[in-house]
């Protein structure tokens, strides 16, 4: 279970993040160029859980990855926080702003659980004689106890790993949560597991939490559902 914390900047009614009319073109090794993304505008919120929903190759992952500031776009622009990402250090960016959890879990299994949210800690700046506490702690309140840390991830179960890298990806505490298809490899009741868990840290910790995803019971969950097919994101459902 996640532990309330204080919001980042409670006090904030403006959008986190918004998308102006974003577009991504790519080519391929042929050379033809693919829109991957068409005009896609949106705000979102602190404190609220959006699902964007859309079959594979529609353009979600592509879309997350934009927002994670690891492209720019082609046409448009996203703000956070009101400042284009183009004038913004995107390495920075991601590592103090954004939290990335993926379908893949992308741990190093070599290494504990533990170990992998220490590592995140080190990145992020932490200082040396906290850091296996701080680990220790921030994988508490995501249900993973110190005997379950100890263990290679290779070891640990698809909802353990799944925790362990969502633990990882609070490291630095972001306000902005980007999931890519997060219960993707998980069985029905640990991914509605996860889905608790995600939905937590926007309705009790304030974050902004944005789900990509294909399965309606997701989407279901979430404040707000958007659509994305052939690039186009539109709004489908949009709660209190």
């Amino acid at each position: 279970m996640v532990t309330e914390t204080t919001s980042p900047n409670p006090t904030s009614n403006g959008p986190l993040i918004e998308l102006d009319g974003v577009a991504y073109t790519y080519r391929t090794p042929g050379g033809a160029p693919v829109q991957a993304v068409r005009r896609a505008t949106g705000a979102f919120h602190r404190g609220r859980v959006y699902a964007i929903m859309g079959r594979s190759g529609s353009g979600k992952s592509t879309l997350l990855s934009l927002m994670a500031g690891l492209d720019l776009p082609t046409e448009g622009e996203i703000r956070f926080e009101g400042v284009s990402l183009a004038r913004l250090d995107r390495d920075a960016y991601r590592r103090r702003k954004v939290g990335l959890v993926f379908q893949t879990f992308n741990l190093l299994l070599q290494l504990t659980g533990l170990e992998n949210v220490v590592l995140a800690g080190e990145l992020c700046g932490w200082p040396a004689r906290e850091r296996r506490a701080r680990a220790t702690a921030l994988l508490g309140r995501v249900g993973i106890d110190p005997t379950t840390a100890s263990r290679r991830s290779l070891r640990l179960s698809g909802g353990e790993q799944q925790r362990v890298a969502i633990a990882r990806a609070l490291a630095a505490e972001p306000p902005l949560i980007l999931a890519d298809e997060p219960t993707g490899n998980l069985d029905q009741e640990t991914g509605r597991a996860i889905v608790e868990l995600l939905t937590s840290l926007a309705r009790r910790e304030g974050r902004c939490v944005i789900i990509a995803t294909h399965a309606p019971s997701v989407a279901a969950e979430c404040d707000e559902v958007w659509n994305i097919s052939d690039g186009r994101l539109l709004p489908v459902t949009e709660g209190p």
